[in-house]
């Protein structure tokens, strides 16, 4: 899907001339860039988290050499669907408390992440920060 594709959905769905859904969308997606731009975290609820992260410098290898190389700091976006979407993605029906259940990940991410840990979406810390 493109970002047509979301114009032209808006302007199928809500009646909006192409102009008008074409300016909505763009004030979303404008939205969205500057907020994770500041370093915000976005929650979308039924659909999931985005959030920035800070990853450290690092010391990689070249696989062709096997040359030790420095990859340097970075920030990184990261993506965690809800549990409503997961749930979607898999044609399963929504849990009853899915707002309950994706409190709960988003705190235990949360924890994680003040730890300086990753947090995968089974709810395992991996460790690589």
């Amino acid at each position: 899907m493109t970002k047509a594709d979301i114009i032209e959905g808006v302007y199928e769905k809500v009646g909006f001339s192409k102009k008008e859904s074409a300016e909505i969308v763009e004030l979303v997606f404008d939205t969205l860039k500057e907020t994770l731009e500041r370093g915000d975290k976005i929650k979308i609820s039924g659909f999931g988290n985005f959030q920035v992260r800070q990853k450290k410098a690092r010391v990689g290898r070249n696989p062709q050499t096997g040359k030790e190389i420095e990859i340097s700091a970075r920030r990184v976006l990261t993506f965690r669907p809800s549990q409503v979407l997961k749930s979607a993605l898999n044609g399963e029906a929504p849990p009853e408390n899915h707002a309950e259940i994706d409190a709960r990940e988003e705190a235990a991410a949360d924890a994680a992440e003040a730890r300086g840990e990753d947090f995968d979406e089974e709810g395992m810390e991996d460790g690589e920060g």
